[in-house]
């Protein structure tokens, strides 16, 4: 791992604040842009998770998202697929949202955090779209070179 932190910024989410009903089950559902900085320049491809920190299930998995070619933009409303033509071909695995973001929706009157999770890996992952988490995580583990969180509450 380069010895950096990935910079990055999910527009219009604070770090520790609050994210934006847009992005939320409850508004349109839609993924955040994200805007990176120090991208290592050994970076190929970005990877994202996020997860419910709140959630009975430790650290439940919303959305799982990888071999993005590595950039400093990653547009907003990135559509359902396991395959996504418009990134690269980037590949969405099983999570919460299967196939596709799954933003925050807790129990009404309940507040959940989340984190956001970027990845920037040196290379492709050769991941079937049923992979979760979990199987990304193992098979980035040798290849992050960069990584990053952004945490938010809703409600």
């Amino acid at each position: 791992m380069d010895n950096t932190i990935l910079d990055f910024d999910c527009v219009g989410i604070d770090n520790g604040g609050i994210i934006p009903i847009s992005h939320t089950g409850r508004g349109q559902d839609l993924s955040p842009e994200f805007l990176i900085w120090n991208l290592s320049p050994n970076a190929r491809t970005l990877a994202i998770t996020l997860e419910d920190l709140t959630h009975p299930i430790r650290n439940f998995t919303h959305w799982v998202i990888w071999n993005i070619p590595a950039a400093q933009r990653i547009k907003s409303g990135i559509p359902a697929g396991k395959t996504v033509p418009s990134l690269g071909n980037a590949r969405q695995g099983v999570a919460y949202g299967r196939h596709r973001y799954a933003g925050p929706k807790p129990p009404r009157r309940d507040t959940h955090f989340y984190r956001f999770t970027v990845y920037a890996l040196d290379c492709r992952l050769d991941l079937k779209p049923r992979a979760r988490k979990k199987a990304f995580l193992k098979a980035a583990e040798n290849h992050i070179l960069q990584m990053g969180c952004i945490e938010g509450a809703f409600e």
